[in-house]
């Protein structure tokens, strides 16, 4: 149905019109058939670059709460780090 580059294989009649074309419109059934086909394409395209970028969001999300959560854990072991040393008092010189 499709050529190498996703374009459809239309058969044109004469002077560039498909042949079966009674009504006068320029598109007959196989055109119609094409565009649907390519439209499907295109909307099972978007939805799985949706769902992609769904799972991107969530694990972006996960690494920011967990990037939040060590940044605090950091902080609060370099007080009491800082605390303790205070509490301590200076050493005497050796």
């Amino acid at each position: 149905m499709s050529g190498p580059n996703g374009d459809p294989h239309v058969t044109l009649g004469p002077a560039g019109r498909d042949g079966g074309d009674e009504d006068g419109d320029g598109f007959g059934e196989e055109e119609y058939a094409a565009i649907n086909s390519m439209l499907d394409q295109i909307s099972s395209c978007l939805d799985h670059l949706e769902e992609k970028n769904d799972h991107l969001h969530a694990c972006l999300k996960e690494l920011l709460e967990s990037n939040r959560q060590t940044r605090l854990e950091f902080q609060q072991q370099s007080e009491q780090h800082s605390t303790g040393a205070d509490m301590q008092g200076p050493q005497p010189p050796v």
